[in-house]
């Protein structure tokens, strides 16, 4: 790999550590949500949340184990404190990866939509971009959480939580996203998930919506 495709991966995978251990410091002073007033938050975290809880306790348990078998296993002693050191480093990342899904939830304001996913996405749509919003639940084939694709001429940006999305956005007009890789090309709806798909759509105020719900 050269040297001009490692750097913005190594920065990449450097800006998402920190990202956890700000998300794991402020999930741990258990702070209000930062809302403006009139902003109603919507989480996203209920469809994965028991994989993650299960994630979790794996990542718990792996320690004492893993303690164990190196210390009547390996001779070199250091090697304990490493897997030591690894092990709760693993444990406090999975930690922090919930803690990044739950302090960073969608955001429906007076002005415009905000969709988030953990630290590493957070998009802007003000209500005047908007043409209709509307429910639909869709499971889709792939769980990346960012997905683009093509339906005829329109291109569809699906931000994915456990493989699914609730809500359909619908764009006046063609608009970029600055995502994590990269900014997107016109997009002309954008999809995501939320636990309340129902709640969202009542709080788009003065926003066209749709309340039918389809699978």
């Amino acid at each position: 790999m050269t040297d001009r495709k490692a750097w913005p991966l190594l920065r990449r995978a450097a800006t998402t550590e920190g990202a956890m251990w700000r998300s794991l410091y402020v999930w741990a002073r258990r702070r209000p949500l930062p809302l403006a007033p009139g902003d109603d938050p919507f989480s996203y975290l209920g469809v994965v949340k028991p994989i993650l809880g299960i994630f979790i306790a794996l990542s718990a348990v792996e320690i004492p184990i893993f303690d164990l078998i190196v210390t009547n296993v390996v001779p070199w002693r250091p090697a304990r404190w490493i897997m030591l050191v690894l092990g709760v480093w693993g444990l406090l990342w999975m930690l922090g990866f919930y803690a990044s899904l739950t302090i960073h939830p969608h955001v429906v304001g007076d002005t415009g939509l905000r969709v988030r996913l953990g630290s590493g996405i957070d998009l802007w749509i003000p209500w005047t971009d908007v043409e209709a919003v509307s429910r639909r639940y869709r499971s889709l084939p792939s769980s990346r959480s960012v997905q683009i694709e093509h339906e005829g001429e329109r291109r569809v940006l699906h931000i994915v939580v456990g493989s699914q999305t609730s809500v359909d956005v619908r764009l006046r007009r063609p608009r970029t996203f600055d995502l994590p890789k990269g900014r997107t090309e016109p997009i002309d709806e954008l999809r995501l998930y939320a636990d309340d798909p129902a709640g969202l759509l009542r709080s788009a105020r003065g926003t066209p919506t749709s309340g039918t719900v389809r699978r």
